[in-house]
């Protein structure tokens, strides 16, 4: 029988996910490629064999290609099926793809299907968002020590970043800092797996989720999927809990697949409404209403405070955010923009001091005008904004990506950190919320 050959889209994340859970030993499939976007140099590369499994080749199992290779990827394959396979973009972008890709000659596929969500042995808390920047990770935290105060064993897993050594990155576990430096991780990374390791909570990651997730369970009452962009879960989740941003009205409605998200949500929480425009949250209660009447709908403000403000009243600052909210989140300020200006800093434009990667990136986001994006996904980029920081005529530097990027740079200015946490406004609360559905939970477990 002749095999269906397919590329998946991706950026190294949900792609090798569909791959390794229904593409992996299937007969009646050949994926001949990945194609990568939206993350810097994580093309040219190979899925290795030890991932890739039976039927391809020992050299050079599935390569990896720029997107913009996807055409010609498709003649020279005669490709029957291209799977889209990536989040975090906008509905009509990922139809403009798909009329690209059957004008090519090839069927266009999303998946969602049974067969790429694995289930657990114990419970699924899930965090997802509308958008990039939404508020996930502030939840994340919020829920694992919510867990962990009332004696459970949390671990979170997250939603996959391997940019890196795919094998060696094939199941990780984080249970402390020094855990970061022995496994190479990224900045974007460490923004997502530092605030959490130092709340105490167990990290595991990876490409492998199925292997991730055997091994979290033999140490877990409760797994918390926390995730990426604004994708949906690989694991089957028994509560989804789904950050919507009014900064951004309309996205729940417009981007892939945050919509999708909002569907399946059990509880949607609208957040940052201490700096949102009032109209703008009830569009997005309206609209989140319509797509999920069912769901429990709360507020929330993302509390933002500044560790001594008094080093930055008055002074030039230049904002560093969190790379992935501002550039393909679309987001042009961050926690650290407000953060400063709420303490009367003037703001410089970062534009005029960037350099090496980070350069090519205020080109590729051309809406970035007055902060500089934490980008840090190789050396290269980690060194391009050490020296860009460094160029920059300044007082102070204000951050607020959640990590503490002075263990990772080396700079000539005093940094002041911006930090955010998750608060509810209204009622019922997050841990009201989990407490009704963990007494369910022990019900079902009890057969009662």
């Amino acid at each position: 029988m002749k095999r269906i050959k397919v590329i998946i889209m991706g950026a190294a994340g949900r792609d090798f996910h569909n791959f390794n859970t229904y593409f992996r030993g299937n007969p009646a499939y050949e994926v001949v490629a990945f194609t990568a976007t939206q993350i810097p140099n994580i093309e040219d590369r190979c899925y290795p064999a030890e991932l890739a499994g039976d039927g391809y080749s020992e050299d050079c199992p599935i390569p990896i290609h720029a997107e913009a290779d996807l055409e010609k990827l498709i003649r020279e394959h005669q490709v029957d099926q291209v799977v889209f396979a990536y989040s975090d973009i906008s509905n009509a972008e990922v139809m403009d793809t798909a009329s690209k890709v059957l004008a090519w000659g090839a069927d266009f596929v999303l998946m969602g299907n049974q067969n790429i969500v694995l289930r657990s042995t114990v419970p699924v808390v899930s965090v997802g968002a509308v958008r990039t920047g939404s508020g996930k990770s502030s939840a994340t935290r919020k829920i694992c020590t919510i867990l962990k105060n009332k004696g459970l064993r949390v671990v979170a897993v997250r939603h996959p970043m391997p940019y890196g050594d795919l094998v060696k990155q094939t199941a990780q576990r984080f249970a402390n800092l020094n855990d970061l430096d022995v496994h190479k991780t990224t900045i974007e990374e460490r923004e997502e797996y530092e605030p959490l390791i130092d709340s105490g909570i167990i990290v595991y990651a990876g490409v492998d989720y199925e292997k991730i997730l055997r091994q979290a369970e033999k140490e877990a009452d409760i797994v918390v999927w926390d995730g990426g962009n604004n994708d949906f879960p690989f694991y089957k989740s028994d509560l989804h809990v789904v950050l919507a941003d009014p900064h951004r009205p309309g996205h729940e409605m417009t981007y892939y697949p945050g919509e999708t998200n909002v569907r399946m949500a059990d509880v949607i929480i609208i957040n940052k409404i201490q700096t949102a425009d009032r109209h703008n949250i009830e569009v997005v209660r309206e609209n989140v209403k319509k797509l999920n009447p069912d769901a429990q709908v709360i507020e929330a403000a993302s509390t933002i405070t500044l560790a001594n403000p008094e080093k930055v009243a008055g002074k030039r600052a230049l904002v560093v955010e969190d790379g992935p909210t501002v550039t393909h989140g679309g987001m042009s300020f961050g926690a650290g923009l407000i953060a400063a200006r709420d303490a009367g800093a003037t703001i410089i434009d970062p534009r005029p001091f960037a350099t090496g990667s980070i350069a090519q990136t205020f080109k590729k986001y051309p809406h970035l005008s007055q902060v500089l994006p934490a980008m840090g996904y190789s050396e290269e980029q980690i060194r391009s904004l050490e020296e860009t920081i460094n160029r920059a005529d300044c007082d102070v530097v204000v951050t607020g990506t959640p990590i503490d990027i002075a263990r990772l740079v080396k700079v000539n200015k005093p940094i002041v950190r911006a930090r955010y946490e998750l608060e509810e406004i209204s009622h019922p609360t997050l841990e009201e919320l989990l407490d009704e559905w963990w007494a369910r939970m022990n019900k079902k477990k009890n057969g009662q």
